[in-house]
């Protein structure tokens, strides 16, 4: 039987790979009820980018582009290269956008294409 912390990390490297799944699916799969399940969601969405949604396409999703262990730009790194880029032009415009396309976090690509 896993601990708390080691279902949840399960849960975690499920949604990387399988970016959506259902309460109940998550449930069966690590023999837990679905109140622990969303427990757990609740626990990791303070650390990941994980949220669940009622209704017809409801679920627990993933971030679409967040992958376990990758590495990310800090908010003030990503601000860097943004305000950089906009001196850019041609190829070394298109590397520094497929930098911060690869790099920034989910929340801030999120946040950036709010605020655009």
């Amino acid at each position: 039987m896993q601990s708390a912390t080691e279902r949840r990390l399960s849960i975690l490297e499920v949604l990387c790979e399988r970016r959506h799944d259902t309460v109940s699916s998550l449930a069966a799969e690590f023999g837990v009820c679905g109140r622990t399940i969303r427990n757990d969601i609740i626990v990791l969405s303070c650390s990941y980018p994980i949220y669940a949604q009622q209704g017809g396409r409801g679920g627990v999703y993933i971030a679409e582009n967040f992958c376990l262990g990758k590495k990310y730009l800090s908010k003030s790194q990503a601000e860097l290269l943004t305000h950089l880029s906009t001196n850019l032009v041609g190829e070394d415009k298109i590397i520094i956008e497929s930098i911060l396309a690869t790099f920034r976090s989910p929340d801030e690509g999120r946040n950036a294409n709010e605020n655009a």
